[in-house]
């Protein structure tokens, strides 16, 4: 008996600590946490060894280095240095030929010759979109169990690196995507980048659309939360914020935000001239095509409608009501919700054609084949993006513990609490019919003294070249984020972007150019200054020393690719598709028939939720459902086995084989530098050279003795005029790409 009491009690004091949650007030502080103040830009601190500094960043870090008694490592060398900075900025080594350049350029002013050409290479906005693209969970599929393709997303992608490239104004680049529709409407580029709103993966035939829209909506609030403001947002959708003093209400008043948000995939990126051009041409085609459209809708018709009608029997009858009410009677929910219903509905009608009976479906071809002997004009670029429902938005509720089924009190759109407050500016372009919300919100975001909007990124571009933030955890400036590790160099950055016009590429300037990234990374505990330094910052949060990292899944198939001689450098336009294993073709991808487009760079690798590119995965690639501020930096077996026995690495070692055989038929010795050069991006010791020498002739006396040649190689092998030495030269560029040196930037 007393058992059967005490679990009772055990649920109803369960239920009351539910109920005492959903009420729970958010957490106070007694004084602004330094995130939440605007920053400002302190004087530069004093140091003794002014002679090291090469610019303000390095004296934020001198003095913490001196007032802990510690020394900067000396400087890189020039090569090593060059193909850090090479491959930070492009994703790519540097040529034999730029190595060649930097050693011949003994002024003072080299380096900054070498990162001002790097960030005027269109090689740079591919390299950073990449970060970009993790932040924003990038896509070309929606997820879930269909995961189906979005034939329109990589143009968001090629917009993020033409801004890039551009140096687009960061304040620009965010009004962009948050409500260009609104703001510069005639501009194709802003509406493309509306598409970041769109990212989020999806299940289009979901039957309960009222909770898929609010999942989406919370989707949306949580992500430009993380990439935006740095906040962890998204813990105050059932309850106001643990840690944080980010309240329920003030969760819900930004997603307020987006409320109005309806998801367009029939915009188009064509200019104005183009699009009345267009339309002048298919009105044409039209009067041509008319009798054969109106032959085929009459005999698809009634099949249509019978398809129509079966999916939306699926629907609840909330959802049935808003889509049978007439367009101009709909409310600005209703609206979004039949928008939803209506892609099903569209897909399930588009298979009347093959439903029909046979009679008419064979009449019905005949037609379509007539039809397309007709020239019809090409259609217009379209876009993935977003617009509003209209100039009224559907109301926002608190919702008790996130649940769309439970709303209570109603909410307008607002700023967090403990954030600047202002009346949000909802003034939208001539002409637009929206109501301005996002338009608010993204003028908000980029004041000029927004506390976090400029903080966050540029702790971002620290992270990119240091390999940890200022704030080590990107996505959380909040009360549990770690502390930044150098607050005044933080905000000395932050107001320096805004000075610069919102230029990222100043700053990245900046943080090369520094004596602090200059810096060697090597860690010799021999030395008494070493050790000390070891003992009091293992972790380098100091900067004692460059810290070393590893190239990122994309890096190194580009690295590869570009030793092969292989890489295309076509930009934009539809992804490509490289080979993949057969068993794994058949789930992902059909691979491009044409090596130009599947080696194309990586950037612009076809991006599946639920099929990732396998060398991308296995080194460390992200879920692809969620924000990623900071990839994990994992050491496992299948990265080894990935490298030593993936067919990719085994045919760009062959490739590579090829092209240093070809330029240097005579000389193994030649060959054997060169090779170094490319591969890491300095000449070979001279222990190095002999060992390479003496395995290229071991190799090659071993494969005459047996005359057995790989066989992954062998036809490409049988080809060549001097087989065996070409199998050598392989196995050797295969080892190379096996490398910690290859793999690691020092």
């Amino acid at each position: 008996m007393l058992r059967f009491w005490g679990g009772w009690l055990a649920v109803a004091l369960l239920v009351m600590a539910l109920l005492a949650e959903e009420e729970k007030p958010a957490v106070t502080v007694s004084q602004p946490h330094w995130a939440f103040v605007p920053p400002k830009k302190a004087p530069l601190p004093r140091v003794k060894h002014t002679d090291w500094a090469l610019n303000p960043v390095d004296y934020f870090i001198l003095e913490r280095l001196e007032s802990e008694g510690l020394r900067p490592n000396p400087p890189a060398d020039k090569l090593t240095w060059l193909r850090r900075v090479t491959l930070d900025l492009t994703g790519l080594p540097p040529s034999v030929e730029e190595q060649e350049a930097f050693l011949r350029d003994n002024s003072p002013q080299a380096w900054e010759r070498v990162v001002d050409r790097l960030l005027a290479s269109p090689h740079y906005g591919e390299r950073a979109a990449l970060f970009w693209l993790d932040l924003v969970r990038y896509a070309e599929t929606d997820g879930f169990k269909a995961d189906d393709h979005r034939p329109d997303a990589f143009r968001y992608r090629d917009y993020v690196i033409r801004a890039f490239n551009a140096d687009l104004p960061y304040d620009r680049f965010l009004r962009q995507q948050l409500a260009g529709d609104e703001l510069e409407p005639d501009n194709p580029e802003a509406i493309i980048a509306t598409g970041f709103l769109r990212l989020w993966p999806d299940e289009y035939n979901a039957a309960n659309l009222e909770q898929r829209w609010q999942e989406i909506l919370d989707d949306v609030t949580e992500v430009t939360g993380l990439a935006i403001l740095g906040l962890t947002v998204g813990c105050a959708r059932c309850h106001d914020h643990k840690y944080d003093p980010t309240t329920q209400e003030d969760y819900y008043r930004l997603q307020a935000f987006f409320a109005a948000m309806l998801p367009r995939d029939d915009l188009t990126a064509a200019t104005a001239e183009e699009r009345q051009r267009y339309e002048q041409e298919l009105r044409a085609w039209e009067v041509s095509a008319r009798p054969m459209l109106q032959q085929m809708e009459e005999l698809v018709a009634a099949k249509r409608e019978e398809l129509r009608k079966h999916a939306l029997g699926k629907f609840r009858p909330e959802i049935q009501q808003a889509v049978l009410t007439p367009l101009e009677k709909r409310s600005p929910y209703q609206m979004q919700i039949a928008h939803m219903a209506e892609k099903q509905l569209q897909r399930a009608m588009s298979e009347a054609p093959t439903k029909m009976p046979p009679p008419l479906r064979e009449k019905y071809q005949q037609l379509a084949t007539e039809l397309q002997r007709l020239p019809r004009p090409a259609p217009l670029p379209t876009v993935m993006g977003v617009c509003d429902v209209g100039p009224v938005a559907p109301p926002t509720y608190r919702l008790a513990n996130g649940d769309w089924r439970k709303p209570r009190e109603q909410v307008q759109p607002g700023f967090p609490h403990f954030l600047p407050q202002v009346v949000p500016d909802t003034t939208v372009a001539p002409g637009v019919r929206s109501t301005g919300r996002r338009a608010a919100l993204a003028r908000w975001l980029t004041r000029p003294d927004h506390p976090l909007t400029a903080r966050v990124i540029v702790n971002r571009l620290w992270q990119q070249h240091f390999g940890t933030g200022i704030v080590a955890s990107p996505n959380d400036f909040g009360l549990i984020g770690d502390p930044p590790s150098h607050p005044a160099l933080l905000d000395w950055l932050a107001v320096e972007l805004v000075e610069n016009g919102w230029s990222l590429k100043h700053i990245h300037r900046l943080l090369v150019t520094s004596a602090t990234y200059r810096q060697s990374s090597q860690v010799d505990l021999s030395r008494p200054e070493h050790q000390r330094a070891w003992e009091i910052d293992r972790s380098n949060r100091l900067l004692w020393h460059y810290p070393r990292w590893r190239l990122q899944g994309e890096a190194l198939r580009d690295a590869m690719l570009a030793c092969s001689g292989e890489l295309q450098v076509r930009m934009f336009g539809p992804s490509a598709k490289p080979e993949l294993p057969a068993n794994l073709s058949r789930y992902a991808w059909k691979p491009d028939p044409l090596p130009e487009q599947r080696h194309r760079r990586s950037i612009y690798v076809y991006v599946k939720r639920n099929c990732k590119y396998p060398l991308f995965e296995v080194f460390d690639q992200p879920d692809l459902f969620n924000s990623c501020a900071r990839r994990p930096q994992t050491t496992t077996a299948p990265q080894a086995l990935c490298l030593l026995n993936g067919e990719f690495v085994r045919q760009r070692a062959l490739a590579w084989a090829e092209r240093l055989l070809y330029a240097y038929p005579d000389s193994l010795q030649a060959l054997v530098q060169h090779a170094w050069r490319q591969a890491f991006g300095r000449p070979p010791t001279p222990q190095e050279s002999e060992l390479a020498l003496r395995f290229l002739s071991q190799t090659e006396s071993g494969l005459a003795s047996t005359q057995k040649l790989p066989t992954d190689w062998e036809s490409r092998l049988r080809q060549h005029s001097q087989p065996i030495r070409l199998a050598a030269v392989a196995e050797l560029c295969h080892a190379l790409f096996n490398t910690n040196e290859f793999l690691y930037i020092d």
